[in-house]
């Protein structure tokens, strides 16, 4: 018996929803978390929030640049570079642009007052501000710029990736070559090894070789060890995405890169917390190994295999059409966009209050969810003139496959489909 079925990847939506609001979730606790830099502290800073922010940081920016990668290759736009470049330009360049010149400067403006290094208002910073002159270098993140794009360095980093990928495409496309062809498979056990180990070894090379020559700099045109770590997954997200081959065989070894990833997380936790509870004569008595090998090679296994987990059982537990998730997918834009915007000036207003460290976290956290509810909602869906300076798409309309589809048997069914995956901006 043969049906059409809706082709849409929901899980793709689902994930994209889940690792956004984790980035938010994340960026409220660089508020609290002890020894680690950020525009505005908290006096209350705990140091056992590092522990699971540390966990979540080993992957998280790379799981956002994968679900990037997945979109566009889903995506009918991947088919036609010179449409790509104007679709992608226009959805990541605007926003980009009118978010640097008006919804960041908010943060500049709270780091430099509360760094004491500019005490008039709001209004007269972003007059000056406005002037893209640079500001003594320490005023505020990206001062020597005389501009900056704080959070929204992703928005640059996805636009330059998709313009390095157009030529790929319009070469295939040249060729003749359908960017899904599928080539013969490797055996499966093969298959297996190359997913799960093959990537890991160039994580290692950037974590170990490149990072530390290179650091973090998120000014793009030198952040030569995150490109590294960024870029690929991106592709690898593209490649997958109309690959029903590949999609099976990520869901087949979802048990195994979980277990991979949490062995791999063990060992390296296990070495921070030996690095913090060993005295210097504890720490001599230890074998004379390169524990810093060691401990890159723990973080790139488990930052890929817990990459691999995800997807596999996101695939199997988040492919239905959940019915808040085509509200909550437009949403993720504009959300990520105006998030840190709201978190940084409402914790410059709530430190003054000397609260209790728990209710001052609790009240950022869902004083920054309110908000982005509340202008989402309210003001940026009700004024399409602001649609494309937050990425807002047209609500999407149901995809239906175009020709009769045999449902294949087991859980793997859903996708093995060809795919109209969800819009991406």
């Amino acid at each position: 018996m043969t049906t059409a079925i809706d082709t849409r990847r929901h899980d793709i939506d689902a994930l994209r929803v889940i690792a956004f609001g984790l980035l938010i979730l994340y960026h409220v606790g660089m508020v609290f978390v002890h020894d680690w830099g950020f525009h505005i502290k908290s006096p209350h800073q705990w140091t056992w929030l590092q522990w699971p922010m540390v966990g979540v940081n080993r992957w998280r920016m790379e799981l956002i640049f994968l679900l990037s990668g997945l979109a566009l290759g889903l995506s009918r736009s991947a088919d036609r570079p010179g449409r790509l470049i104007g679709r992608r330009s226009r959805m990541l360049l605007v926003p980009l642009v009118f978010g640097m010149l008006a919804v960041v400067p908010i943060q500049a403006w709270v780091e430099a007052s509360a760094n004491g290094a500019f005490d008039a208002g709001f209004a007269a910073f972003l007059l000056r501000y406005w002037q893209l002159r640079p500001w003594p270098a320490g005023e505020f993140a990206g001062a020597e710029f005389g501009i900056t794009w704080n959070h929204l360095w992703y928005l640059a980093y996805l636009w330059a990736y998709t313009m390095a990928l157009v030529p790929l495409l319009a070469l295939a496309r040249r060729l003749r070559t359908p960017i899904a062809a599928v080539h013969s498979a490797p055996p499966r056990t093969l298959a297996g090894g190359l997913l799960l180990l093959a990537p890991v070894g160039w994580l290692l090379f950037a974590l170990n070789v490149l990072e530390p020559r290179y650091g973090d700099t998120k000014t793009l045109v030198d952040d030569w060890a995150q490109h590294a770590m960024y870029f690929p997954v991106f592709l690898f997200g593209f490649w997958l995405a109309r690959r029903p081959a590949a999609w099976r065989r990520v869901v087949e070894l979802r048990r195994v890169s979980l277990s991979v990833a949490l062995s791999g997380l063990t060992l390296y936790m296990g070495l921070r917390v030996a690095g913090r509870v060993l005295d210097p004569a504890g720490i001599a008595a230890l074998p004379d190994w390169n524990w810093t090998l060691i401990s890159d090679s723990a973080h790139a296994l488990y930052a890929w295999s817990a990459l691999l987990a995800i997807l596999g059982f996101g695939a199997v537990s988040l492919n239905r059409p959940f019915r808040w998730l085509p509200y909550a997918n437009r949403a993720v834009y504009p959300w990520y966009i105006l998030h840190q915007s709201l978190v940084v000036p409402l914790a410059w207003l709530l430190i003054p209050l000397a609260l209790p460290g728990a209710l001052e976290a609790s009240i950022l956290l869902l004083g920054t969810i309110a908000g982005c509810a509340l202008l989402h909602h309210f003001v940026i869906l009700r004024a399409r003139l602001l649609w494309p300076l937050f990425g807002v798409n047209a609500p999407a309309r149901r995809s239906i496959s175009a020709r009769p589809y045999t449902q294949p048997a087991g859980e793997n069914a859903a996708i093995s489909a060809a795919t109209d995956g969800p819009r991406y901006g």
